[in-house]
Parts: structure tokens; C-alpha cells; sequence
């Protein structure tokens, strides 16, 4: 107990509402140091005109123990809150009195005095149940609000169904009736703070005991998330915009971020947890820190946060006794606000809270707006809380084809009482689910396994699948979905910070690879080891290039482009250090050919590259030759990762020819011998790295034989269509389907590549077609009049598609494939990969519409007419 006269002085500081009383009732000074049971006994044996007294005098009882520190914040809005429920109890009695009979009626604290969180001066919520009579029991109600809320505090009932048209009093069937048809999100939000505080306490905790499974159901309703961001965004704007720097309660960084947080935690978390059904928001940040739902970081400080703001409510309101939560703006208010806080100086109280608000902002925004909340609603309630047996059950259901091995996974990442095990209970419902969704759960699931064996000690590992975003959701996907990411992901597995936000999925540009992998290499005198500093950057970057891809953050242009820039700068950082310390090394240049050169690369390519050098010497032509094959030798080293195959097959000559020509020999042969399927390979050939002036000169050559005036010949179109009739019938592996080969089959790449090669042959004096890339040649020609729009978008459609295929089937196995499966588990993973659920069927109808009328369009144009534009303008006519 405060002693007499420090109680009576820190009271008198604090509260001009209270020091008024104080004078005018000096009999009411004991109440300073008199315990709870006879500060309460007051208000009990009050009569109606006393009440008013009774409350004030209490208040002094609880505030004197507030201010001299006596009692912390908890205990305080406790203490209020009891006294409120003896004030409702006791206006209760004198509205029985006035308005006599018998029923049975039990009034529901709600909101901060259901919490037990109350306010000095606040509108005390309630809802009203009854059993019997209703009428009299409505006119009883009525009375008792009419009586206590001149006396006390406010008696608010518009919380109850349909508000303050909705009736005063209802039964407990009614009430569930509503809750069932008619209530809204905000209105089961409301319920997580009441209980029975006064009337008849059976009959409350009736009512209590049945609302109570449909409280923790809601979370199940459709936008349940997305209706508590709204109702937060409502209630933010219903301050005006000039006021709610000022506002300590409902504008930015106030007391309503804090607990629309918390209790969107707790409705979403509540369902499978009984732990988090509790009252209070600080009750209820403890138990979302100790369930692993909350980091301990950011549980502390939005306590800190929490109490300091309500700390600062309590001292507003004290000073007048008026229901207030604006900080004053200067003036004498605010220095009684500052020295009640502790503070010699008004600027000590706002930076603090300017800190505090900062806090609560920061964590409301990124607790309310976390993707794992959607996540979590997603997963059906029974399996967040289910038994080992039933767990079993249901991952058979969910597609685990091994549950008990999926069960033995679930044990060991959950084994145990510390940290790293309470939040994988958290986490595991929705990784499980959105395993469940994915091609491949069981691997799925092994691979989090191992993530986690890996990462669990790592102290951001687990805060970042719970707060990092979308992370968790993204990760399990990932893993169900793609051995190639799992592989490269095991191998770097602090790359699954990536996941955590869409600009960290973005890739790197060419030159900024470029940097960081010369920069790399520097660091290591070793050949072998520099390169492997090399290889170890290209490891991430596939990581992020492939997550970016599966998770629909790429079309399939950009993951071509992506994974050429990628090549391009190893192959720079590459031949640098293979360039290092080599006696009369020439300046080299490296040519990316095929789908390097064209700036498509896909996850299973290999490099078609070819060498040049300007040596002029035989010793600068023997350097050229050791410094290419290092290239090939540090890049062929074996490594856990993909590898970087080069394959030079494309130089002149083929693999009979130098490994490494001169440009001046390069261009003899082109001049001399060069056949028109070479000149075509030159149409995707581009300069990747290598010397600046060598790269221009070739480009400069490459220009003029691939880009030639006036179109091919009759007879070179003659020869153009013999090589693509060869390609066609001797280069389709043997036993493959042609209609389900991505490369090689009808409508395929190679069909749509050759189709648009051979307009770029015809056009090339048009600026507008020289481009490596086939899309872009593609638009060209239809821009230029030289295709059909109709013919573009068959074409364009068929080669994004099939590129995707093709890329998918690489992510999903691991391994390049090129054929699709013919049925089987295969086919379902990669029909679900591509957006078709399990339905196979679907999908290999739209591949084969896609790719025959792609293969009719390149049809037409190889064996059209000299002018093909015109004879696609007759063809469009027909269809």
C-alpha cells in the first residue's frame, strides 16, 4: 500500500478531476490506501445517488497505486475492469429494483472490459443474454445502462447483433442464429474479448461456452484476412487526416495497430491452438511468442510498445477524467503529461513516443499484412489440430504416397521443446498444405527436412519462413515442385532468402554478374579455385532465376534472357582467368551460337560457343589454343552443380576444324565454303565476351554475310528446304513422338526457329529484322508486312509455350528432357506444374492445338512462295 500522503500528492499532480473531488470529499482520502475488497465493498453497498462516489473514490484507490508505482499497467486496467464489473452488478441490482420480476439475464463484458484491459475513463462495452421473459428482461437491461452510465462510466451496447437497431436483448439461440447467417468478421473479432461480468454468471458462461466454436471458426470464412486489413484501413480513416498525428489510439502507429495484429494472429492461429484463446493483448502476445507464432524480438517490443502507449492513455485521461486519447500539442497539458510520465522535458515524452509509434507501425504492418496469414487460412481447421493416427489418415489424403515416412519427417523437425521446434509446429500445417498442392509432396517434404536439418540452428532461418513474407509458402512449393531448385538450393541453402520478397527474385543484369564474378575470381590465385568462386555465383543466381521462374515472377523471354546473361558472364569471368599469367596470349573473343546466342537459353542448354583470336604469330595461335581449352577444362571440373557444357561444334569445319580459328581465317571460311545452313547458324550468333575490338570486327563480318541484300536465291530456298526436310526426318530420335518432341517435333522450337530464320534470310536488309533473338524476329516480319498476324500469334504462342514446357520438364526432373512423358506420374506433375491441375487430358489437347497450328504456319513458310507476306495474306482469308 501507498503510504497517505505520497498517494494523496501524486494524485493531486496527476489528476485535476480527481484533486477537484479530493477537496470536495475529504472524507474520501482513505480511500488512497484502503485495499481492493474495501474499495469494491463501496461500490456494493452504494445507493443509487452514492454511485457516482463509490466509483470516484475507487478510482483514487486505483490510481494511487498506479502513479507512486505500486502497481504495474496490467494490474491497473485489472483493478478497473473488476470495478466496472461491481459497478454493472450493482446498477443491475437497482434496475431489478425498479423494474421487478423474474428472469434470467447476464450482461457480457466486451472489448477492454471483457479484456480486462479497461481504461481510468472509457465506454464500458456490453451485450446483454437472456433467458424468460425478454421483455422484461430488455427493460431491465435499458435501466441499468441508464442508471450506471451517468454515474461511472458510459454502458455502450452497439456491439451487440445488428448494432444499435438490433435488439437489446437476446437468447443465446438468437444470438447463435446470427453469428451463424448474419455476423461479419469484425464482429467475431469483437467476441475474442468477452466474458461474463455481471447478471446471471450460468447463464454467461452458457452463452460463452456456445459462441465460442463459432469464434474460432471464422477464420474459416472467405477474406476473413483480407475483411480485418479493411476494417483496420476504416478505422484509421475515420480520424481526420490532421488529427492523427495527435492520436495515441486509432491513428498510424497507435494502440488499434497493436491489437488489429494481435488478434488477427490469434482468430487465424486460434483455430488449430487453444493456447491463443485468451482475453488479453498482452496475455495474448506472451502465448503467440511461446507458440512460435510471433518472433520474441517483435513480441518484446510491441509490448514495450503496448504498455508505454496505454501507459500514456491512462495519464491523458487521469487529468480530467475525460474520455480522451490525443497527445496535447503544447502547452501546460502537455508538460502535466511529460512529468506524469516520468520526463523533465515535453521533447524526452515525444521522441519516445515518436519511437514507440514508429514501432507499432512498422510490426502492425508486417504482422497484419504477412502472406503466411493467408496461408494459414487456407489450411482446413482439423488439420491444425490433429492426433498422430489422424495425421496419418490425412496425409494419405492430402497425396503423401509414403505417410508414414512423411509422419517420421514431421517428428524429427518437431522433436523436442526449444525454439526451433515450437515454431516448426507453427509453420508445418501450411507447408504440409501447400505441399499437398504440389507434383511431388514426399520429396517436398524430404527436402524441407533437410533445409531444416541444415538452416535450424541458423537464427534466421525459422524468423524468416514465419515473418519473411511469403517465404514458407513459396519454399514448400518450390520443393514439391522442383528437384532442379531442391538440388541447387541444398548445395546454398541461405539462397531461400531470396524468397522473402519479388525484387529479390529479380536477375541480375549481365554487367553486374559480369563484376561480381571477375571480382570473385580475383580474390583466388588458383585457377580451379577462382573459377569455382565463379561457378558458386552462377549456383545462386540459377536458383533465384529458376524460383523466379516457377513462381510465374518470369515469362519465358525473360528467364531466356536471364539464363544468357548468366552464361555470358561466365564465360567473361572464365576467360579472364584462363587468359591470366599465359605467355603471348592473343586477344580472344567468344561468339554465343544457337539458343545462347539468341538470348534463349533454357535450364538444360548447353553453350554453343564459338572461339576466335586475332594472334599473329604461332605463338599467339598455340596461347589461343591453351587458353580455350582451360576454358573448357575449368568449366567441365566437377561440381555439385549444373555443369557448363560448351560445345563447339558449330566453329568452321565442325569438330574437324581449329579449336580456336583466327578472325582472318574465320572470315575466309565464310567467304570460301561457308554453306547456307552456316549462314543461317549466323542469324543466332552473337559477341558474348572476350576482346572489345575483336568482338566488333566479327560482328561487323557476321553482319554482312548473314544480313544480305536482296533475299536467297531460288535455288538457296530450294536448299533451305532440303536441309529442314533432312532435319526433320533424321533428327528426331528414334521411337520419339513427333508431336510431343518440344524441340524437334511438329510445331516444336526448331520447327517455329527455322520458320522465322528463313524470313530474316529473305529480309535482311530490313534493320528491323536483325535480332538473334526468334520472337522478336517474329514481330519484326509481322511489322515489316512479311507475316500474317494471325501466323504471328500461332507462332509467338507455340514458342512461349513449349519453351515453358520444356523448361519445366528441366525444373521438375532435374535433368534436360526434351520429350514429353507419355502418361504416368510424370505427365500429372508437369500438367499441374503449367496450370492444369491433374487433368492431363487438357493439357496435351492444348500442347497439340498449339503446336500443330505453330507447325501449319512454319509450314507455310518454308515451302511458301518466294513472297510469303503474300501468301499468307490469301491463307489468313481461308481460316
Amino acid at each position: 500500500m501507498p503510504d497517505l500522503d505520497g498517494a494523496r500528492q501524486a494524485v493531486i499532480e496527476a489528476s485535476n478531476a480527481l484533486a477537484d473531488f479530493l477537496s470536495a470529499r475529504p472524507d474520501a482520502e482513505a480511500a488512497l490506501t484502503e485495499d481492493e475488497e474495501a474499495g469494491l465493498a463501496r461500490v456494493r453497498e452504494a445507493e443509487a445517488a452514492d454511485l457516482n462516489a463509490a466509483w470516484k473514490a475507487n478510482l483514487l484507490r486505483i490510481s494511487a497505486a498506479d502513479l507512486t508505482g505500486e502497481a504495474a499497467l496490467p494490474a491497473t486496467s485489472e483493478a478497473l475492469s473488476r470495478l466496472a464489473d461491481a459497478v454493472l452488478a450493482r446498477g443491475l441490482e437497482f434496475a431489478r429494483a425498479e423494474v421487478p420480476g423474474e428472469t434470467r439475464l447476464a450482461v457480457i463484458a466486451m472489448g477492454k472490459t471483457g479484456a480486462e484491459e479497461l481504461n481510468y475513463v472509457s465506454d464500458v462495452d456490453v451485450v446483454f443474454v437472456a433467458e424468460g421473459d425478454l421483455d422484461l428482461a430488455t427493460r431491465q437491461a435499458a435501466r441499468m445502462i441508464q442508471i450506471v452510465g451517468p454515474a461511472t462510466w458510459p454502458v455502450d451496447a452497439a456491439l451487440r447483433p445488428e448494432g444499435r437497431h438490433g435488439a437489446l436483448v437476446r437468447t443465446v439461440d438468437s444470438y447463435l442464429s446470427y453469428l451463424r447467417e448474419w455476423a461479419r468478421t469484425w464482429e467475431f473479432q469483437a467476441l475474442l474479448k468477452a466474458r461474463p461480468a455481471a447478471g446471471d454468471l450460468g447463464l454467461g458462461l452458457d452463452w460463452l461456452a456456445a459462441v465460442q466454436p463459432l469464434i474460432w471458426g471464422a477464420a474459416n470464412r472467405p477474406g476473413v484476412v483480407e475483411d480485418i486489413r479493411d476494417m483496420r484501413r476504416k478505422v484509421e480513416d475515420s480520424v481526420p487526416r490532421a488529427e492523427r498525428r495527435y492520436e495515441i489510439k486509432l491513428g498510424p502507429g497507435g494502440l488499434r495497430d497493436i491489437e488489429f495484429a494481435v488478434q488477427l494472429l490469434q482468430l487465424v492461429h486460434g483455430r488449430g491452438d487453444p493456447a491463443l484463446r485468451v482475453r488479453s493483448t498482452l496475455e495474448a502476445l506472451e502465448v503467440l511468442v511461446a507458440g512460435g507464432y510471433l518472433a520474441r524480438r517483435d513480441g518484446d517490443e510491441l509490448t514495450d510498445t503496448y504498455v508505454f502507449l496505454r501507459t500514456v492513455e491512462h495519464r491523458l485521461q487521469l487529468q480530467r477524467l475525460l474520455r480522451t486519447h490525443r497527445v496535447p500539442e503544447g502547452g501546460e497539458a502537455l508538460h502535466q503529461l511529460a512529468r506524469g510520465l516520468g520526463y523533465t522535458a515535453d521533447e524526452g515524452f515525444l521522441t519516445a513516443w515518436r519511437t514507440h509509434a514508429a514501432t507499432a507501425r512498422r510490426l502492425h504492418e508486417k504482422l497484419l499484412y504477412k502472406p503466411l496469414l493467408d496461408a494459414v487460412t487456407r489450411v482446413p481447421t482439423a488439420e491444425l489440430r490433429m492426433t498422430e493416427s489422424e495425421a496419418a489418415s490425412r496425409l494419405a489424403v492430402l497425396g503423401f504416397a509414403d505417410p508414414d515416412s512423411a509422419l517420421t519427417h514431421i517428428r524429427r523437425l518437431t522433436a523436442g521443446i526449444g525454439r526451433t521446434a515450437t515454431v516448426q509446429r507453427a509453420l508445418l500445417p501450411v507447408v504440409l498444405h501447400e505441399l499437398a498442392d504440389s507434383p511431388e509432396p514426399d520429396r517436398g517434404l524430404l527436402a524441407y527436412r533437410q533445409v531444416s536439418d541444415k538452416l535450424g540452428a541458423t537464427p534466421w532461418y525459422l524468423r524468416l519462413l514465419r515473418d519473411g513474407g511469403p517465404a514458407a509458402v513459396r519454399l514448400a512449393r518450390l520443393l514439391g515442385t522442383s528437384r532442379y531448385f531442391t538440388s541447387l538450393l541444398l548445395h546454398v541453402p541461405q539462397s531461400l532468402r531470396f524468397l522473402s520478397d519479388n525484387a529479390d527474385l529479380r536477375p541480375k543484369s549481365r554487367d553486374d554478374l559480369a563484376v561480381g564474378m571477375r571480382q570473385a575470381a580475383a580474390r583466388h590465385s588458383d585457377a580451379t579455385a577462382a573459377v569455382a568462386a565463379v561457378r558458386a555465383i552462377r549456383r545462386r543466381e540459377l536458383i533465384r532465376i529458376a524460383a523466379a521462374d516457377l513462381l510465374g515472377l518470369l515469362d519465358d523471354q525473360q528467364v531466356g534472357l536471364a539464363l544468357s546473361d548468366l552464361v555470358d558472364a561466365v564465360l567473361d569471368a572464365t576467360l579472364t582467368v584462363a587468359s591470366r599469367d599465359v605467355p603471348h596470349a592473343p586477344p580472344i573473343a567468344i561468339i554465343g551460337m544457337g539458343r545462347l546466342g539468341g538470348r534463349e537459353t533454357g535450364f538444360g542448354s548447353d553453350a554453343d560457343v564459338v572461339f576466335v583470336h586475332n594472334g599473329e604469330d604461332d605463338a599467339g595461335r598455340k596461347a589461343a589454343g591453351r587458353i580455350v581449352e582451360s576454358v573448357k577444362r575449368l568449366l567441365a571440373a566437377p561440381t555439385a552443380d549444373p555443369p557448363v557444357e560448351l560445345d563447339l561444334g558449330l566453329r568452321p569445319e565442325g569438330k574437324g576444324g581449329p579449336l580456336v580459328p583466327s578472325l582472318a581465317a574465320y572470315k575466309r571460311y565464310y567467304s570460301d565454303r561457308a554453306r547456307l545452313w552456316e549462314r543461317q547458324a549466323l542469324l543466332r550468333a552473337r559477341a558474348v565476351a572476350g576482346d572489345a575490338d575483336l568482338l566488333d570486327a566479327w560482328t561487323e563480318f557476321a553482319d554482312a554475310v548473314r544480313y544480305r541484300p536482296g533475299g536467297l536465291s531460288e535455288a538457296e530456298r530450294i536448299e533451305f528446304r532440303r536441309v529442314k526436310a533432312r532435319v526433320d526426318s533424321e533428327r528426331l530420335p528414334r521411337g520419339a513422338d513427333p508431336n510431343g518432341h518440344t524441340k524437334l517435333g511438329r510445331g516444336g522450337l526448331v520447327d517455329i526457329e527455322w520458320a522465322a530464320q528463313l524470313l530474316q534470310l529473305e529480309h535482311g536488309d530490313d534493320p528491323l529484322m536483325r535480332t538473334t533473338r526468334t520472337v522478336p524476329a517474329l514481330e519484326a516480319a509481322a511489322a515489316g508486312g512479311y507475316l500474317d498476324p494471325v501466323a504471328l500469334d500461332d507462332l509467338r504462342l507455340a514458342w512461349e509455350f513449349v519453351s515453358r514446357v520444356r523448361n519445366d520438364m528441366t525444373l521438375a526432373r532435374g535433368v534436360p528432357r526434351d520429350e514429353l512423358p507419355r502418361s504416368g506420374p510424370e505427365l500429372t506433375a508437369l500438367a499441374q506444374t503449367l496450370g492444369f491441375g491433374s487433368d492431363t487430358q487438357e493439357f496435351l489437347n492444348y500442347y497439340r492445338r498449339l503446336t500443330r497450328r505453330a507447325h501449319e504456319a512454319a509450314h507455310r513458310i518454308v515451302s511458301g512462295p518466294t513472297q510469303p507476306h503474300l501468301h499468307w495474306c490469301a491463307w489468313s482469308a481461308t481460316r
